[in-house]
Order: structure tokens, then C-alpha cells, then sequence
């Protein structure tokens, strides 16, 4: 009897699939994971940013109370992105993202269907920053996207940021 061994991108984005159970908003549950020399260094996910109240303690989205579409005008919402949350930790943490890899699993809050759990133009800059070499996302269909932060960057060169082919859904 042998038992299929799940591949480490798999086993790498379960992990971001349960660290998403943490979040804390009520459009979309998102965890990431942080990987580097086959160690995971950093987690986070979608929550209000530490020792403050978060949408679940309001009992309200604000972004859907003011009628704000989904991927527009992120500074009006009060939680951190899971990606943002991940490169924090491993700086509270002292620990250099340079090479490491990020995991990013994504559903519907309260649905469990999946998203395309692209990063934002705010978190692309920042994973650019850090230092990330790949982007690893799960997709709508159940799949996995696999970004070469590298090839944000020439295509920044080349035109501009919002001309970016995969935005956050």
C-alpha cells in the first residue's frame, strides 16, 4: 500500500490555506506563508494591525459599509494584507526574506471558494523590497500561479505598475 507524498508546494500552501483561517475580514480569508532555504521563516494574514479592533470586533466591514468594490481604495480598510503581515513578522523577527519564497492561499470568506490570491500593486512593491524571488498564488480554479518577482520588475522597467497583467481579485 503506498500513499501519495504531497508535493512541498502543496504541503507549503496547506499551511497558507490554514494560516488564512486566522483572518479577520469579512470579504476575503488570506494566509501567507514565507519560505527560505526549504524553512518556513514567516506567516501572516488578512487582520487588523496589532492591539487594535478588527471588522469581526466592529461587527461590520467598513469598505462594505461605504460601498467600496472589491480591489479598490485599500487605505480605507482596517486590516493589513496577509503578505504585509508575513514581511512584518520576519522583520520583528530580524530574519532576511532575500531569495525566500511566498505562499499565498485565498477564499471567499465564509464560502471557502477560492480566489486568485494576487498580490496588490502595495504588496507587489513590497515583496519587490524585500526581496522575494517567487510568488506562489493560489487561483480561482484550484490551482497555483507562480510569479518571478524578477519579472514584475522588467515589466515595470518596460511600461508602468499599473499596467501590471495579474491584479488582485
Amino acid at each position: 500500500m503506498s500513499q501519495k507524498r504531497l508535493t512541498k508546494d502543496q504541503y507549503l500552501m496547506g499551511i497558507a490555506k490554514e494560516v488564512a483561517r486566522r483572518s479577520t475580514c469579512f470579504r476575503r480569508s488570506i494566509g501567507a506563508v514565507i519560505v527560505k532555504d526549504d524553512q518556513i521563516i514567516s506567516t501572516g494574514y488578512v487582520g487588523a494591525p496589532r492591539k487594535t479592533k478588527d471588522s469581526f470586533e466592529h461587527g461590520f466591514c467598513l469598505r462594505d459599509k461605504l460601498g467600496i468594490p472589491h480591489g479598490q481604495r485599500y487605505e480605507l480598510c482596517r486590516s493589513v494584507h496577509a503578505e504585509q503581515n508575513a514581511i512584518i513578522n520576519a522583520a520583528r523577527a530580524g530574519v532576511s526574506l532575500l531569495g525566500g519564497d511566498l505562499y499565498i492561499y485565498g477564499e471567499v470568506y465564509g464560502e471557502g471558494t477560492p480566489i486568485n490570491a494576487f498580490p496588490c500593486f502595495t504588496c507587489k512593491k513590497m515583496i519587490i523590497n524585500a526581496g522575494l524571488k517567487r510568488v506562489i498564488c493560489s487561483t480561482k480554479e484550484g490551482k497555483r500561479k507562480i510569479f518571478r518577482v524578477q519579472d514584475w520588475v522588467k515589466e515595470w522597467q518596460e511600461k508602468d505598475i499599473l499596467d501590471s497583467k495579474h491584479q488582485y481579485s
